[in-house]
């Protein structure tokens, strides 16, 4: 069975529109759990304390970059899809839908440090289309990374590229936040769209990341029944550093 890999997918004709439909235009309980953990660790930080941070493969999520804004100056969004480069664009420059309004109450009832408004949480965004293999090491300040690796590849060896790729993204001290589908196979959006899926579970994450951060703290929750079931089990949680002295890619 030939195993899908990042580069045999077309993103540009990522489902957007209806990856959002399934995920996005109600606030589930995931959600409220990922903003939950995301928003304990960025009020580690004062406002405006990282010069810049990064969203590692951004997508149409929103609330990520929303989290980021009180602590960061500038949040590169850094995505390869067309279709996602689109839609963050458009949210940013005609403003961004209702439905993301109670995504951001909750974010600014955990971090009271957000800005009030929606509009200006997005301000500190920046989109940039791209891959983010290409992202220079040791950039940033704060990373962030959520439902990423695991769905953009069924090779684990490519799963763990990724993840190094993103700890690489910031300083040495640097600090790394991010959110991963549990034992998410090969999946469909839509009735008929196909994407991979590299299974991980806390295990198979603290593996990857223990060799190159320190302060690693990985947890889970479970599935969410009012999402559409895509065979995962629920959803694994990070916070870490970079390691000092973790090496450059080869």
């Amino acid at each position: 069975m030939t195993v899908i890999r990042n580069d045999d997918v077309d993103w540009d004709g990522w489902p957007v529109r209806e990856y959002l439909g399934e995920n996005y235009r109600e606030l589930h309980p995931s959600d409220a759990a990922v903003i939950a953990h995301h928003s304990a660790f960025y009020r580690r930080f004062a406002a405006g304390a990282a010069r810049c941070s990064l969203e590692f493969g951004a997508g149409p999520n929103l609330y990520p970059l929303m989290l980021a804004a009180a602590a960061s100056r500038r949040v590169d969004a850094v995505e390869a899809s067309a279709a996602g480069v689109a839609y963050l664009r458009g949210q940013i420059e005609r403003g961004p839908d209702d439905s993301w309004l109670p995504f951001h109450a909750l974010c600014r009832r955990l971090d009271p440090g957000l800005p009030p408004t929606l509009p200006e949480a997005l301000t500190p965004v920046r989109v940039v289309h791209g891959d983010v293999r290409a992202v220079p090491p040791g950039t940033y300040d704060i990373a962030s990374m959520n439902f990423v690796a695991e769905g953009i590849t069924e090779d684990f060896a490519e799963f763990t590229d990724f993840c190094h790729r993103f700890v690489r993204s910031v300083v040495p001290g640097g600090h790394l936040v991010a959110a991963f589908m549990e034992n998410m196979p090969t999946y469909r959006i839509g009735p008929a769209s196909r994407w991979p899926g590299c299974p991980v579970d806390p295990v198979a994450v603290t593996e990857v990341f223990a060799p190159v951060t320190e302060r690693l703290a990985v947890t889970r929750i479970d599935a969410d029944p009012t999402l559409p079931d895509y065979g995962d089990s629920g959803m694994v949680l990070l916070t870490a550093v970079r390691r000092r002295g973790t090496p450059r890619p080869g």
